[in-house]
């Protein structure tokens, strides 16, 4: 039922590879959203207008991340995992790349913020589909004790996008004048995304299908409209899975995306402090996300999940005063603590949301549940946390912001049971862990 090690590991390796390709070019867009779109993009429009707008339009991608759960979901339990992941990593690879020849303000208008807006919804689309592909693949091959393991390399694409999408925008920014950087060294790494797609491209094609697909296609039982059977049969799981996800993300892009925003904007420190902080904390996270995955193997989902929960409501409150003390150092610790109870909560996230869901359904359910709670939470996570301290002139608000995003979290693994040791072969095609009773935290 489970494959062969070597190719459990060749699995693990494509979706790794596939996932941080498309979270760099996704945290490419992020990060130019502060920096460069703001005067390219929208140069009549005062600088905080701007930069609101330029963060707005970043949104527009977890707007699109549902729809390509939906989309992407549908045809993962229809047609397979594999087929799904090679599509979905073209449409990142090539919106990116059109996203790095397209024109400012100045050369086509408005027309330039309109197509910067849909290919970025293009990005959305391809990034909805793609994270449930690449953990459910990861989950379903191998040793079904060390799910939780497996399925955190996807996860580790993220940091490891971030420290490949940073780490080359922050290289061009130092290495030219500010003028060359905004005409076009911002460019270069969004046009590299042209190049690394074959990579990824490569390795997918070399994978097989899910065994318990396999399986479920074999016996003729795969579900004619998914998403309408999830929301039939697993409601709790869905409730879950979004509640699961709100505060993890709120706390991310705060402590990933607004900080670049508060260091530069409130602080008037330089922009490479916060990017070379959350650079730091992001290559740690390689280690500490399969880390906490293996944990969660080990004593649960939900417990590991939930120390990460109450350390990161602790330390956002001494995240901002720590920030504040203009310190590089300092700022540097506050960033890879932030991090650290980040990478707690998201190694062992995987894991638990698929395992929520049967196999004929998993791919929409998990990607629905998961993708959804990305527009409440980092969709408008930094410009929330925008309005708050422009309203208050004070990060107590954010901090209570994140906070209450982190108790959402809390509740939703309060509702869901311990999902460690399902199996998931054995699990009825017709119901997932979703419909049975939550039998309290840690049961």
């Amino acid at each position: 039922m489970s494959g062969s090690t070597q190719q459990t590991r060749r699995v693990i390796l494509a979706s790794l590879i596939g996932t941080s390709l498309e979270w760099y070019d996704f945290f490419l867009y992020t990060t130019a959203a502060t920096l460069v779109f703001p005067k390219l993009f929208f140069p009549s429009l005062d600088s905080f207008t701007a930069l609101l707008v330029s963060l707005l339009t970043n949104a527009v991608a977890f707007v699109a991340r549902p729809l390509g759960g939906v989309v992407f979901g549908h045809f993962g339990d229809r047609v397979g995992r594999k087929t799904v992941l090679v599509v979905t990593l073209l449409m990142m690879g090539v919106s990116t790349f059109l996203i790095g020849v397209l024109p400012g303000h100045a050369a086509i208008g408005a027309l330039a913020p309109i197509l910067l807006a849909l290919l970025r919804f293009v990005q959305g689309l391809g990034l909805g589909g793609e994270w449930g592909g690449a953990i459910i693949m990861s989950l379903e091959h191998g040793d079904g004790r060390r799910r939780g393991f497996n399925a955190s390399w996807p996860q580790v694409g993220v940091p490891a996008g971030y420290v490949l999408a940073t780490g080359l925008l922050t290289i061009m920014s130092f290495t030219m004048s500010d003028a060359a950087f905004l005409s076009w060294g911002w460019r270069v790494p969004f046009l590299l995304s042209g190049l690394l797609v074959f990579v990824g491209l490569w390795v997918r094609l070399k994978i097989t299908e899910s065994p318990l697909f396999a399986e479920v296609e074999q016996r003729g039982a795969k579900a004619k409209m998914p998403l309408l059977e999830v929301l039939k049969t697993h409601p709790r799981a869905l409730l879950s899975a979004f509640t699961a996800r709100i505060g993890v993300d709120v706390a991310f892009y705060t402590f990933t995306a607004y900080i670049v925003v508060y260091i530069t904007e409130n602080l008037d420190l330089p922009r490479s402090y916060a990017l070379n902080a959350v650079l730091i904390g992001s290559a740690l996270q390689l280690v500490l996300i399969p880390l906490a995955g293996a944990l969660s193997d080990r004593y649960g989902r939900r417990p590991v999940y939930l120390a990460g929960v109450a350390s990161a409501a602790v330390w956002v409150f001494a995240f901002f005063p720590l920030l504040d003390t203009g310190s590089f150092p300092v700022i540097a610790l506050a960033a890879v603590v932030a991090l650290v109870t980040h990478a707690a909560m998201y190694g062992p996230q995987a894991a638990f949301i698929a395992e929520l869901f049967s196999t004929r359904l998993r791919y929409s359910g998990a990607s629905m549940g998961y993708q959804v709670a990305g527009i409440a939470g980092g969709a408008l996570a930094p410009v929330i946390a925008l309005k708050l301290y422009e309203s208050f002139q004070s990060t107590i608000a954010v901090s209570v912001y994140v906070v209450v995003a982190l108790a959402v979290t809390a509740v939703g693994l309060a509702i869901a049971p311990e999902t460690r040791d399902i199996d998931l072969a054995a699990m009825p095609e017709d119901e997932g862990v979703g419909k049975a009773r939550a039998v309290g935290p840690f049961a």
